[in-house]
């Protein structure tokens, strides 16, 4: 495995060599040979963490080293790993899609998830499946979500939450069909000294509001107030969704034009490749998407999705029976 020079001198792509792509390989099938019917099951995400330790050592470093600290630009993309062997499935198209049954693409995801943390999902969103399906969906093209193909904003994933996840896995198993669509990606520590002192001190103030997706059926009321910079003044954490955190004072509401306008100028676009996995620091970096036209031919964009908690202990009393699965407002049992 090398690192590649930095694309744009920004986020950098690791390649891995062929020995080590056909030993994740190995590893992944070897996963899915196991028994386990579904993804979600108690006994496969074990396993997965089990056999993470029979992944390629420098893949391990590489992953340990990230969640110590991921960097300045708060993103990975590992290239080359597989999605599994012969022609894929149609691309989806329903909204709500998600990964059920193993394959290959969801063992990578769950066995890479185990190098981070422990994968995690919500009940409100996708029924909390652990991985999930990001395709665009006919009549959901303005949506500011992942059924949508409008561009989508910057933001941090699950902002409104107390137990955001601590990063976001998307593993790409078909490019769109005319090769535009990107992820964007742009961290805090990319932008913050570019920040003007007074947005700079706006933001580490509790003057904004995130409101929920529809999915989680929250009144607009119950959206949290927080600040968007949080934490050490010089490494701060983010939290902020520009399509859905309102400020609540004119201070407020300049500071994160501000912010949008770096993020517009900072970001870093990657144009994913099947095999591609872009891994985002969610507590540092924001990410979002370029525009494309999706033809609904079976044939357009298709990345899988996977939450991951450094700590899952913190978020103990919205998982009942220890799960994995975040219930929103309901204690633990």
């Amino acid at each position: 495995m090398t690192v590649a020079a930095p694309v744009d001198e920004r986020s950098p792509v690791v390649e891995l060599s062929r020995a080590e792509a056909n030993s994740v390989a190995r590893t992944a099938e070897g996963l899915c040979a196991a028994g386990h019917e579904r993804v979600d099951s108690e006994g496969f995400v074990r396993l997965a963490r089990e056999v993470w330790e029979d992944m390629p050592r420098q893949l391990r470093r590489t992953m340990r080293e990230f969640r110590r600290d991921s960097g300045r630009h708060g993103a990975l993309i590992f290239r080359g790993l597989p999605v599994g062997a012969g022609a894929l499935p149609p691309t989806p198209n329903a909204r709500g899609s998600v990964q059920s049954t193993v394959t290959v693409s969801a063992a990578v995801l769950l066995l890479m998830a185990h190098g981070l943390g422990d994968p995690a999902a919500f009940r409100e969103e996708k029924s909390g499946a652990l991985v999930q399906d990001v395709v665009p969906v006919p009549g959901q093209e303005e949506i500011q979500g992942n059924p949508g193909s409008v561009l989508l904003s910057f933001h941090i994933e699950s902002a409104f939450h107390e137990h955001r996840p601590d990063y976001v896995s998307l593993l790409c198993l078909r490019s769109d069909q005319e090769g535009v669509a990107g992820l964007r990606t742009v961290c805090v520590r990319q932008v913050l000294s570019a920040l003007s002192d007074e947005s700079r001190d706006t933001l580490f103030r509790a003057e904004f509001q995130t409101a929920p997706p529809s999915s989680f059926a929250l009144d607009g009321d119950q959206a949290p107030v927080h600040a968007v910079l949080s934490g050490a003044p010089h490494d701060p954490d983010l939290r902020v969704d520009l399509a859905s955190t309102t400020p609540r004072t004119s201070a407020a509401a300049a500071a994160l034009l501000e912010l949008g306008e770096l993020f517009d100028s900072t970001a870093e676009t990657f144009h994913l490749i099947p095999g591609d996995l872009a891994v985002v620091d969610n507590r540092v970096a924001a990410h979002g998407r370029t525009a494309f036209r999706p033809r609904y031919d079976g044939q357009d964009r298709w990345l899988q999705r996977t939450f991951v908690m450094s700590d899952l202990r913190r978020s103990r009393d919205h998982r009942p029976h220890d799960g994995y699965v975040l219930h929103f407002g309901d204690e633990g049992a």
